[in-house]
C-alpha cells in the first residue's frame, strides 16, 4: 500500500524559512513526476511546484526564486525549500506522486497518491 507522509510544516514570520518533506512507502517507482499542490480556506487548490522524471522543474509565479523543489530518486522523497516566506503563503500544503512524466502539466497528479497534508502558517 502506498503512503505519502509530509513534514516539517509549521509556523514561520514572514521572510522565514521552512522545508517540507514528503516520504513515498510503499512506492517502488524510479521514474516518478513529483509535486507540491496547497489549498487555503475558501481558495482553490494550486500546483505550487513539480519535478519531472528527468529533474526539471517548474513554479507557480507566486513562488517563483522563493521556494525550490528537489527529490531523491532512490528513497522516493520529494522536498519543498521555501525562503522568503509571505502570509500569502499559508496554506495547507499537500504532496503528490504519479509513475512517469509530468507531461508538462499538474494533471497527472491530480491522479497520482497524496499525502495527508501538512500546514504552513505565516505571520506577518
Amino acid at each position: 500500500q502506498v503512503q505519502l507522509v509530509e513534514s516539517g510544516g509549521g509556523s514561520a514570520q514572514a521572510g522565514g524559512s521552512l522545508r517540507l518533506s514528503c516520504t513515498a512507502s510503499g512506492y517502488t517507482g524510479s521514474s516518478n513526476c513529483m509535486g507540491w499542490f496547497r489549498q487555503a480556506p475558501g481558495k482553490e487548490r494550486e500546483g505550487v511546484a513539480r519535478i519531472d522524471s528527468d529533474g526539471s522543474t517548474t513554479y507557480a509565479d507566486s513562488v517563483k526564486g522563493r521556494f525550490t523543489i528537489s527529490k531523491d530518486n532512490a528513497k522516493t522523497i520529494v522536498y519543498l525549500q521555501m525562503n522568503s516566506l509571505k502570509p500569502e503563503d499559508t496554506s495547507m500544503y499537500y504532496c503528490a506522486v504519479v509513475a512517469g512524466s509530468c507531461y508538462y502539466s499538474y494533471t497527472r497528479l491530480l491522479d497520482g497518491y497524496w499525502g495527508q497534508g501538512t500546514q504552513v502558517t505565516v505571520s506577518s
